[in-house]
């Protein structure tokens, strides 16, 4: 018999590393809007701290570029592995793109998660695919309403079923 899954209420707080994807994924956005050099935005993550005297909307802004119950060490590693791979990212991407979408075409904030997600399934073999799928899918359901978080969900599967192709072989498989 097992437990029946507590349902999340409003006081719930988001796991640290899902607090700090959420983070890089802005930090992406931004470099990629701004062109801010990664060390640049990963000091400004960092430094900014919601104050308790704003109203409750500017303070909803403000937590939504800081890394307040984030881990910092995760948040800086997914936005500089994204850039230290990117080479390699893009067009992993760009494959499992429509035909005739590229990357560059894609919202820059989707294309945010796309690569924040890659350099997960490439690079952080601690993290089960599965879970980066997901996570990066309820990152995007935070911005779209959309096709966009089914196109997250498309692409991410397909990545991971070529670079972790033994996460997903059932028992007995390949042996």
């Amino acid at each position: 018999m097992s437990l029946p899954r507590r349902k999340k209420t409003a006081g719930d707080a988001p796991k640290p590393r899902t607090v700090s994807r959420m983070a890089a994924v802005q930090a992406l956005y931004q470099m990629d809007l701004a062109g801010t050099d990664a060390g640049e935005v990963i000091d400004q993550f960092m430094a900014a701290r919601p104050e308790a005297d704003k109203d409750e909307a500017d303070a909803e802004g403000e937590a939504l570029t800081s890394l307040e119950g984030g881990d910092a060490t995760f948040f800086a590693d997914v936005v500089k592995g994204v850039v230290r791979c990117q080479r390699e990212i893009d067009p992993l991407v760009d494959q499992q793109l429509r035909t005739g979408w590229r990357l560059v075409r894609v919202d820059s904030i989707l294309r945010a998660i796309l690569r924040g997600g890659v350099f997960e399934l490439l690079e952080r073999s601690d993290v089960p695919a599965r879970v980066t799928i997901n996570e990066y899918i309820n990152i995007a359901k935070a911005f779209f309403e959309a096709d966009e978080p089914k196109v997250v969900n498309g692409v991410l599967d397909r990545i991971a079923h070529k670079v972790r192709a033994k996460e997903f072989e059932t028992p007995g498989e390949g042996t």
